[in-house]
């Protein structure tokens, strides 16, 4: 009978330190994907920085196109018209799809 409990005891142990090491790695996903999910930038109002700094792939000189093309042609009314600025192609805007706000 003490076998049983003592194998019990271990098998009831390990159960719990691999549910514990389950929920510490799914609370570090919730984590980064609220921090992800969290970045914005408006590119109707955003500088050039803060572009290059918040858009995954865009950078500084890339940035420059977006607020030269708003300026030029007037605020963004759809994220797709991003896809007319020399570089960004389908897949960054797609990278950063949820990152963008109008």
């Amino acid at each position: 009978m003490n076998t049983i409990r003592t194998s019990f005891s271990i098998l009831f142990a390990a159960l719990l330190m691999v549910c514990s090491s389950a929920l510490a790695v799914a609370d570090d996903m919730q984590t980064d994907t609220a921090q992800v999910v969290a970045i914005t930038v408006n590119v109707n109002s955003a500088s050039a920085a803060e572009l290059a700094e918040k858009l995954d792939g865009v950078g500084a000189a890339r940035a420059e196109l977006i607020v030269k093309y708003r300026e030029e042609k007037g605020p963004f009314t759809s994220v797709e018209q991003l896809l007319e600025i020399k570089g960004i192609g389908t897949a960054t805007l797609e990278k950063n799809r949820d990152r963008i706000q109008l």
